[in-house]
């Protein structure tokens, strides 16, 4: 997939999704929503690895055993975004 960047994204909504931020931390999930920053909603999130920061960037961290769920991530905490 190539395109801008907010393309790409529009393109992936409602698609599973891997987020990687600073600090390590990796989560998956499905891409919900997005704005011009980059901030991204991302339901039934699952964490893949926590890093250094232990889940900075999330409005609230999500429990790796629960489903479902909905986090905000700021677009100034990601790495990147891979479908």
């Amino acid at each position: 997939m190539s395109g801008r960047p907010l393309d790409v994204l529009e393109a992936s909504l409602d698609e599973e999704v891997t987020v990687r931020l600073k600090g390590g931390t990796v989560y998956e999930g499905r891409l919900g929503g997005y704005d011009q920053h980059l901030n991204l909603v991302l339901e039934r999130p699952a964490l893949v690895r926590a890093g250094q920061d232990g889940g900075a960037g999330l409005e609230e961290a999500p429990d790796p055993e629960a489903d479902g769920g909905t986090v905000i991530i700021r677009g100034d905490n990601l790495v990147s975004i891979t479908t």
